[in-house]
């Protein structure tokens, strides 16, 4: 009995030992690294920008605006390098330059805080002008490597791990994304609570600290799980002329063997060894200064065509529609619920909720794969999604929701610009009265309020329009990240290996442009009496996007659809070895 028991003992040992020390799990621990440190700085850059431009959002604007349109004009770029390179130097090249970025970035914040009262005074303020530059620039190159490590990590190396097993591939998936919502949610409020009790330099000294440390983790967990993984050595996406010349090399080394085996044939031999030498030279040729000039603009051509002629370009279509939208626990729908009175720790319970749906969505998802097949799910999570937004369409028409049509959403813009009215400034001593309470319509309206006043406004203001779209909102997240999750394994799964990186490359300046032009659409209607009309707006496109969806998935399984029981047609997923694939 003794004896039974101790080997169950070691069994288990033995089984968590296993598992601790596999490729997978390696995986998820450097991802859980690097995700924490990008959201950290994430959180923090925007409000180091803010601190430093006097509690003005220009700084924070102008960074968001670089970050999107870098991505926008670079995705394709970035995914054709990380085609055609080694998956090992793809992901320590993008590692050591994120980190390096970030940790450059940080000693910046720290030297202009501790010294920003000299750097305005010297050369009329110009070197502190410089430095902003340098912080956004760096701080952008920061977001391109984490966009090309995200590419072929969660993209490619995720794929090479799982093998020919979807089961597995669906259950990674997931369980990256359960490791983004908790880090989401934990990361800033790590930074936030050093950042409150400390200071800002502090901050910036944790947050390079940090960077430094976790670069050296992750390198080393990289090269373990690429040793683990032998497969992640080969890789389709080399270049064609590289792969030309290794077989003209051959030839002529087999050339050279039939040379030294008939000397009686000098002459024939020799005219062909000098034409095998000139094709060689021909592929060694490097190309013109005009051609490395036009390269970029070649690639990004032919990356938007590749991504457009995939067989999942309407899926892929669809989850970008999805981030044209207001419905989300960014700033724009965070500053909206100031204006309804939902006051700070509210709004943290809410986001908290909102985390846990969506890490329900990831359960949902591993469950109806299995159940309906994949195609399948990403319908029913977007039925499911939309049927929890009906509830935000609902909320613009209830007692106190802010909606009024006389008010032109472009009043504000017009006053501000057009009759060149003077923006509302906001003291130090008046930012936390007017962010607790109602104060962004105040200060929109360039004025502020009491206490007595603000308890006014909040027994006054119904809290049944802002509580049904909270509801959908938290709701919906189920099935977007359901969605989410299918779109990213058919993607994986349908895209051939040579071709994966600029395809999520593509993938990625899409979802930055709908998510760019919902920014826009804030702009141009800022006013929280239009918020209503940019909520069916948002349900629009989120509605758009799931009929493309639609249509990719009836093409695919045709009558077979709504039939929920059978599993999806077989998808021949891409392996390292191959470079074929067939669709769903």
């Amino acid at each position: 009995m003794a004896r039974t028991d101790q080997k169950a003992t070691k069994g288990c040992w033995g089984s968590c030992t296993n598992y601790f020390t596999s490729a997978k799990f390696l995986l998820y621990l450097g991802h859980s690294l690097s995700t924490w440190g990008d959201r950290m700085w994430h959180f923090a850059v925007s409000v180091f920008l803010v601190e430093l431009y006097g509690n003005s959002l220009l700084l924070t604007a102008v960074y968001g605006l670089v970050v999107a349109g870098s991505v926008l004009l670079l995705g394709a770029i970035i995914g054709d390098w990380v085609d055609k390179n080694s998956r090992l130097k793809v992901a320590q090249t993008s590692l050591i330059v994120q980190n390096a970025s970030v940790i450059v970035c940080g000693i910046i914040l720290m030297v202009v805080f501790l010294f920003k009262t000299q750097l305005v005074s010297m050369y009329h303020g110009w070197l502190l002008t410089v430095c902003y530059i340098l912080v956004i620039t760096i701080a952008n190159t920061a977001n391109l490597a984490s966009t090309a490590m995200s590419i072929t990590i969660q993209r490619d190396w995720i794929i090479v791990v799982a093998g020919e097993d979807r089961s597995r591939l669906a259950d990674m998936n997931a369980t990256v994304r359960r490791i983004d919502q908790l880090t989401n949610i934990l990361a800033p409020m790590a930074v936030g609570q050093i950042m409150t009790f400390g200071s800002p330099v502090i901050g910036c000294g944790f947050i390079a600290g940090w960077n430094l440390l976790s670069m050296c983790v992750e390198y080393l967990l990289l090269w373990k799980v690429y040793q683990k993984t032998p497969a992640l050595a080969f890789k389709a996406g080399q270049k064609v002329e590289e792969q030309e010349l290794r077989e003209l090399n051959m030839q002529k080394a087999t050339d050279m063997e039939c040379y030294l085996n008939n000397k009686d044939k000098p002459a024939e031999i020799a005219q062909l060894m000098s034409e095998k030498s000139l094709t060689i030279a021909e592929v060694q040729k490097e190309p013109s200064c005009c051609g490395h000039i036009t390269e970029p603009f070649h690639t990004f051509r032919d990356g938007w065509v590749a991504y457009y002629n995939q067989s999942v370009f309407l899926a892929g279509m669809g989850l970008a529609f999805l981030y044209m939208t207001v419905l989300g626990f960014d700033c724009i729908t965070t500053g909206y619920a100031y204006t309804q009175g939902l006051s700070g720790s509210v709004l943290s319970f809410l986001m908290g909720a909102s985390a846990v749906t969506g890490i329900l969505g990831t359960v949902a998802f591993t469950w109806l794969r299995r159940k309906c097949g994949l195609i399948r799910t990403g319908l029913i999570s977007g039925m499911a999604q939309l049927a929890s937004l009906f509830l935000c369409v609902v909320s613009v028409f209830m007692p106190g929701s802010p909606l009024d049509l006389t008010v032109s959403p472009f009043a504000d813009i017009s006053t501000r610009f057009f009759e060149r009215e003077p923006m509302p400034t906001v003291s130090p001593h008046d930012v936390t009265e007017i962010y607790s309470t109602t104060g962004l319509q105040n200060l929109i309206n360039g004025s502020t309020t009491t206490s007595s006043e603000t308890e006014m406004l909040l027994e006054s203001v119904p809290l049944i329009s802002v509580s049904l779209l909270f509801a959908g909102v938290i709701a919906a997240r189920v099935g977007l990240w359901s969605f989410d999750l299918t779109v990213t394994q058919l993607i994986q799964e349908n895209v051939i290996e040579s071709e994966r990186g600029v395809v999520s490359g593509v993938q990625n300046s899409m979802n930055y442009l709908l998510d760019l032009l919902h920014f826009i659409m804030v702009i141009l209607a800022p006013n929280p009496e239009s918020f209503g009309i940019l909520v069916l707006i948002s349900v629009l496109f989120v509605a758009m996007g799931h009929m493309m969806y639609f249509r990719y998935a009836y093409k695919s399984l045709r009558k077979q659809l709504f039939n929920c029981c059978s599993p999806d047609p077989k998808t021949v997923a891409d392996q390292p070895q191959h470079c074929d694939s067939s669709s769903v």
